[in-house]
């Protein structure tokens, strides 16, 4: 390979037909060279089409053909490829999301005033939220996940990365299609299906839609029931069997005591686009697509309960059914629970001693009781975009992005898993946006560049409701959001001393504000209050990019940069009385960066490596404590209960004490959030490997290592390390042989993701609080006929069935009795039929 063939490469840089179409030039040319050799990858992450080895980012590509082979779906799924990254569905209390980190940084609160730190884009339409991010991965062409802040191009809250999804155009210069079946454990039927069709020489139809459907992987268990199988009837007092007239999820199984699943799925939706070139310079492509997720709740189990921590309400609570709160409500095993998402105390009953069933009225309606809640999520998630690319000359491009996406969200939560009422919780959201982009690009002997504006404009709404039998408190929500977002950005690639070497330049401008009209119903019986106010937390910022880039050989490009990052100021979305209403300052950091890609042997082997220090400068992190609850008056409310200092919190923060005290000589306690600055340091390098040594033999993996230092860990009493893993590591190995009896090829592929312990509480020292290392294979069989368009694939994930929690929730630090763990899947297999025409 020459450095003329590397610059006719980058002269790829155009539309995307034009780059798909570069790529399996150079693909080809260099099978034609060595047929073991390791293809290319287009990438857009500088916002023009680069050869993945030719761009200094750290970017993990993945195809979908390596998605397919790896089994991966949806976005939750990336940790099993992404170094340094852990993606996963968020645990219930947050609803239908996905929980991102990245290099140590991220967010997994899904409430829509909050903002996400990764940017996560499809097909350049940017999606601001943790909510609904769980994407199915519907007829995409690859993925990119940036590591890294990447507040130049990709601007409004690329503060730890940016998530690229970008899907398959229609090709107008063939017809083709193909349909998808997969089956397998817990009655999983999934069906996928599209063509592309070719409407004349300059147009073209694609079409594409899936369903799937899954049971849950948890099983809901009737406490009594279950209590008299195991023959001690006496630990379930007078709490009655589910009644099917009452329940939301009525499945009962025989000798099982299973009344409800969690954990299942059952989601569909469908896109489309249509591709016109009306000049041999233009190409418009419409795109709509449709998401409907009706899924199970996830599946949340108790881990520990202190008895300590049970309050005077809660306490009479279960009185009133003759039991005690203590393990007796710990199944014992991480696939059941006794959750009921239901309250089997009727409204208005009269209990001495409890202000939650108390037979009084707040506002004109009984307090309290009887509620019942669906534990399944409802998402309407679509969205309609255009995408104008012109090739104004040989040089330059303009491309201009629109798009309108709306969403619709419910779910509910049941937050304690035990049929008692600790705290139940519903929420309904919707979110409509705007989003606008205009890119102008071009190359030249000295440097290539693009400068663009963004704009974005949304409207959104959240009606909550808490009910905390716990406090005796319960609280009803509306609140507004109406952010808005302009930029503008440049960067560029100077090469003043020959293609060689290369200087990076960027910047982005970016004026964010958004209104908030918070209102907060607390009722606190026998009185109530409304928590009212207006806050617009706002900021104009510049960010800034500055690096080197060095193409020593064709085959080795090495670079350092440096490069700044920024997610948007908030509010504490969740006061539970007036004293908690408050703001905070938006993220900040700089990363410096260097590394190198290389390909090796003759393209046999691609190495990249990265290593990276990261100064997050300004941190607004979150501490959970506790303060008094208060009355309408302001007055402490009584209780059974203490504070004490919240060591590494601000001055004047406090926690929920475990003493308890006689009588209602203390006070209730009721939970907080407070918040600090607390700057960071983060450390770490990745690797990520692919070897294909032989014809047919592919393996390919990554290994990654952060470690994230700050005060608040430091002046930690116990656990005092990172929340999130030190080392993540992943491995995959396939090999292609020839089955000629068989008219096609055998493929087995094993893969392999490892991540080490880490700590989910700062505060808790027992056991449970530090999730042991991780380490997970699956593996697959597939045969693929040797006209290419028939495959059947058999899998199994998690082979080893380890039993393992992906997070766990200590609702103890809020002084509440239980702790809550999310379990990841057992072993499941399923088989896979594609037929493509």
């Amino acid at each position: 390979m020459t450095f003329t063939k590397l610059s006719a490469r980058r002269l790829c840089s155009g539309a995307a037909l034009i780059a798909i179409a570069c790529t399996t030039t150079a693909f080809a040319q260099d099978q034609e060279e060595d047929t073991s050799s390791i293809g290319d990858i287009i990438v857009t992450a500088t916002r023009q089409s680069t050869n993945l080895q030719d761009t200094p980012i750290a970017i993990t590509a993945v195809t979908s053909e390596d998605l397919a082979t790896r089994g991966i779906t949806n976005v939750a799924e990336l940790t099993a490829v992404v170094p340094n990254a852990q993606f996963q569905r968020t645990q219930g209390a947050f609803g239908p999301g996905v929980s991102g980190l990245i290099r140590g940084i991220g967010s997994g609160d899904t409430n829509i005033g909050g903002e996400n730190a990764i940017a996560y884009y499809i097909d350049d339409i940017y999606y601001p939220l943790v909510l609904g991010a769980n994407f199915d991965l519907l007829d995409i062409d690859h993925i990119e996940v940036l590591r890294g802040p990447q507040g130049t191009l990709f601007g409004r809250n690329a503060l730890a990365g940016a998530v690229n999804i970008v899907a398959r155009a229609p090709n107008p210069n063939q017809a083709s299609g193909y349909i998808e079946a997969t089956g397998g454990a817990f009655d999983r039927v999934d069906l996928r299906a599209g063509f592309n069709l070719p409407l004349a020489e300059n147009a073209a139809l694609r079409f594409s839609g899936l369903t799937k459907n899954r049971d849950g992987f948890v099983r809901i268990l009737d406490f009594t029931c279950e209590m008299q199988r195991r023959g001690t009837p006496q630990l379930a007092g007078s709490f009655p069997t589910s009644n099917p007239l009452a329940t939301n999820q009525p499945n009962f199984a025989a000798n099982d005591c299973t009344i409800g699943r969690l954990g299942g799925e059952q989601t569909y939706g469908a896109r489309t686009s249509l591709l016109w070139e009306p000049t041999s310079d233009i190409t418009l492509t419409l795109t709509g697509d449709y998401i409907r997720d009706k899924s199970e709740n996830a599946p949340d189990h108790v881990v520990d309960i202190d008895p300590a921590r049970v309050s005077t309400n809660l306490r009479s609570q279960a009185n009133y059914w003759g039991l005690v709160i203590d393990d007796r409500f710990e199944t014992g095993d991480m696939y059941t629970t006794y959750t009921t998402y239901n309250d089997r105390i009727a409204a208005g009953t009269i209990i001495p001693g409890n202000t939650y069933y108390n037979g009084t009225v707040v506002n004109g309606r009984p307090t309290r009781g009887g509620y019942a809640f669906d534990p399944h999520v409802s998402i309407k998630n679509w969205g309609v975009s255009a995408k104008l690319e012109w090739s104004v000359s040989d040089t330059m491009n303009l491309t201009a992005v629109y798009g309108h996406r709306d969403l619709q969200e419910y779910h509910a939560f049941d937050t304690d898993g035990m049929p008692l009422v600790v705290e139940h919780t519903v929420n309904d959201n919707s979110l409509s946006y705007d989003v606008a982009e205009l890119r102008l690009t071009g190359e030249s002997e000295l440097a290539d560049w693009v400068v663009g504006g963004f704009y974005f404009d949304s409207h959104g709404e959240q009606h909550a409701a808490l009910v905390q039998g716990a406090t005796g408190g319960q609280r009803s929500i509306f609140t507004t959001y109406d952010p808005t977002s302009k930029a503008v950005f440049a960067n560029a690639t100077i090469r003043p001393f020959g293609e060689r070497l290369g200087i990076v330049l960027g910047g982005r401008y970016s004026d964010d504000r958004k209104v908030v009209n918070f209102s907060n119903l607390v009722d606190i019986s026998p009185s109530a209050s409304d928590i009212r106010f207006i806050v617009v937390p706002e900021q104009t910022l510049v960010s800034w990019k500055a690096g080197l880039n060095f193409q020593a050989t064709p085959e080795a490009l090495f670079y350092a940069s440096a490069a700044t990052g920024n997610s948007l100021p908030g509010f504490n979305a969740r006061p539970l009385q007036p004293s908690q209403v408050s703001q905070f300052d938006g993220n900040n950091n700089i990363a410096y960066e260097v590394g190198g890609k290389l390909d090796l042997f003759n393209r046999m082997v691609r190495l990249n490596a990265a290593a990276f220090y990261t100064d997050f400068k300004n941190r607004p992190a979150t501490i959970g404590g506790a303060e008094a609850l208060l009355d309408s008056s302001g007055n402490r409310v009584s209780g059974n209960q203490q504070l004490i200092a919240l060591p590494g919190g601000p001055d004047g923060s406090t926690q929920c004490s475990t003493v308890t005290l006689p009588g209602p000589t203390g006070i209730t306690c009721i939970g907080r959030t407070y918040y600090r600055n607390l700057p960071a340091k983060i450390r770490g390098f990745e690797v990520e490997y692919t070897i294909a040594p032989i014809d047919g033999l592919m393996i390919n993996g990554s290994v990654g290592y952060s470690k994230f230092t700050s005060p608040d860990i430091a002046q930690r009493a116990v656990n005092q390390r990172q929340n999130s893993p030190y080392w993540t590591a992943n491995a995959g190995v396939q090999y292609e042989i020839a089955a000629g009896g068989l008219g096609g090829t055998i493929t087995p592929r094993v893969d392999w993701t490892f991540q080490s312990s880490q700590v989910v509480s700062g505060t808790s020292t027992k056991y449970n609080y530090l999730l042991p290392d991780r380490s997970l294979v699956n593996a697959r069989l597939t045969y693929q006929n040797d006209d290419g368009d028939l495959s059947l694939s058999l899998g199994v994930t998690n082979l080893f069935d380890n039993q393992y929690y992906v997070n766990v929730f200590d609702y103890q630090t809020l002084g509440y009795p239980q702790t809550d763990a999310q379990p990841g899947r057992p072993r499941e297999w399923y088989l896979t039929v594609r037929r493509e025409f």
